[in-house]
């Protein structure tokens, strides 16, 4: 099976050797072996992990992302950031944690666009009240 996992910018993990994924969104953790049904969901921040030829774990975090399946061979996952990683602890300690960091970075910048927005239009609708003093008959 192969996975590939990109990013805006750069193919980070394309491996064709790969035995077993196991990823995580809204419902929870799940786990994709060769053949399975084709399959599209959106992933949270979080640790995808996958077991090649040799057995062996190797993990990337994601900081959200589209996964699909398709023909029960082919794992592909399209996020706006991916970090690889063989020690699990570093990648959930660290990487997780900038994630989340961001994410809240996120939030809160859309809140205060949103909390503008609504001065403006507050304003706005203040400026077209006719009843105000000085305004014109008919409209602005």
């Amino acid at each position: 099976m192969r996975l590939l996992i990109t990013t805006p910018t750069a193919v980070v993990i394309d491996d064709r050797n790969v035995t077993a994924v196991r990823a995580e969104d809204e419902s929870g953790s799940f786990g994709i072996l060769t053949g399975h049904a084709d399959l599209l969901t959106a992933l949270n921040v979080s640790i995808v992990s996958w077991h090649g030829a040799n057995d062996n774990a190797r993990y990337c975090a994601v900081r959200r992302g589209v996964l699909s399946v398709t023909n029960g061979n082919e794992v592909a996952i399209a996020t706006r950031e991916a970090v690889p990683g063989d020690d699990l602890e570093c990648l959930e300690q660290v990487v997780l944690a900038e994630f989340h960091k961001r994410l809240d970075a996120e939030r809160a910048s859309r809140t205060e666009s949103l909390q503008l927005q609504m001065k403006t239009i507050r304003q706005i609708i203040r400026y077209l009240r006719p009843d105000r003093p000085g305004a014109i008959e008919g409209g602005p």
